[in-house]
C-alpha cells in the first residue's frame, strides 16, 4: 500500500512538471510573439513618419523655382524605404495570420489565440490606415504635378484640357507637350524644362502607385478576412476600396505605356 501511495505521488510530481514545463514554453512563446509585435508597430510608426516627411519633400519639390535634382533623390530614397519598410510588415504580419489559421484548423482555442488575433487586426488596421495615406499622398502628389504642367503650358501660350493633358501623360513622351512650341525666349525654355521635369516625376509616381496597389489591395483583403470587428475595421476597408480603385484609374495609364513600351 505504501509502494503504491508513493507511486501515485510520483505520478502526480511528474504531471506538474508537466503542466509547468507547458507555462513555461507558453509564457515565452507569448513574450516572443509581443516582442515581434513591438517589432511591427514600430516599423509601421516608421512607414507613418516617413510618409509625413514625403509630403514635406513633395511641398518642398513643388515650390522650388528649379528643378532640386538632390531633393529628388532624398525623396526616392524615402519611397523605397516605405515600400522595403512596408513589405517586410506584410510579410510579418501574413506570418502571424497563417499561424493563428493553422491553429484554428486544430481547433485549439485559448486566451493566448485571442490575444493574439486581437494583436494582428489592430496592428493589420494600423498598417493598411498608413498605407492608405500614402497612397492618397502620392495620387495627389501626380494631380499637383499635372497641374503644374497645365501652368507652364499656358505660359508658353498652349492651353489644353484636363482630357488633352491626360492623352499627353499617356503618350509617355515629353516631345509631345513641346511640338508647335516656339521657344524663342527663356521663360519658355524654363517652362520647357519644368514640364519635362514634371513629366518624368508622374512617371515615376505611377510605377510608384501601382505597386502600392498590389500591396494594398493584399492588405485590405488580409484585413477583411479576419472577420475581427475591432474599432472602425470595417470603415478602414471601405475606404481602401475608394483608394484601390482611384490607384487603378491613376496607373493604367503607366501600364498602358509600358505595354508599348516593350513592343
Amino acid at each position: 500500500m505504501k509502494d503504491r501511495m508513493q507511486e501515485l505521488k510520483a505520478a502526480k510530481d511528474s504531471d506538474d512538471d508537466d503542466e509547468v514545463a507547458v507555462i513555461v514554453d507558453r509564457d515565452h512563446f507569448m513574450d516572443q510573439f509581443f516582442e515581434q509585435v513591438e517589432e511591427i508597430r514600430g516599423d509601421i510608426e516608421k512607414v507613418a513618419e516617413n510618409v509625413q516627411e514625403v509630403k514635406r519633400k513633395h511641398s518642398a519639390i513643388l515650390s522650388a523655382p528649379n528643378t532640386d535634382e538632390k531633393m529628388k533623390q532624398e525623396l526616392e530614397d524615402l519611397m523605397a524605404d516605405i515600400k522595403k519598410t512596408a513589405n517586410r510588415v506584410r510579410s510579418k504580419l501574413k506570418s502571424i495570420e497563417q499561424d493563428i489559421e493553422k491553429e484554428e484548423t486544430e481547433n485549439r482555442s485559448s486566451a493566448d489565440l485571442r490575444i493574439r488575433k486581437t494583436q494582428h487586426s489592430t496592428l493589420s488596421r494600423k498598417f493598411v490606415e498608413v498605407m492608405t495615406e500614402y497612397n492618397s499622398t502620392q495620387t495627389d502628389y501626380r494631380e499637383r504635378c499635372k497641374n503644374r504642367i497645365q501652368r507652364q503650358l499656358e505660359i508658353t501660350g498652349k492651353t489644353t484640357t484636363n482630357e488633352e493633358l491626360e492623352d499627353m501623360l499617356e503618350s509617355g513622351n515629353p516631345a509631345i507637350f513641346t511640338s508647335g512650341i516656339q521657344m524663342d525666349s527663356k521663360i519658355d525654355k524654363q517652362a520647357m524644362s519644368e514640364i519635362e521635369s514634371r513629366h518624368n516625376d508622374i512617371i515615376k509616381l505611377e510605377n510608384s502607385i501601382r505597386e502600392l496597389h498590389d500591396m494594398f489591395v493584399d492588405m485590405a483583403m488580409l484585413v477583411e478576412s479576419q472577420g475581427e470587428m475591432i474599432d472602425r475595421i470595417e470603415y478602414n476597408v471601405e475606404h481602401s476600396v475608394d483608394y484601390v480603385e482611384r490607384a487603378v484609374s491613376d496607373t493604367k495609364k503607366a501600364v498602358k505605356y509600358q505595354s508599348k513600351a516593350r513592343r
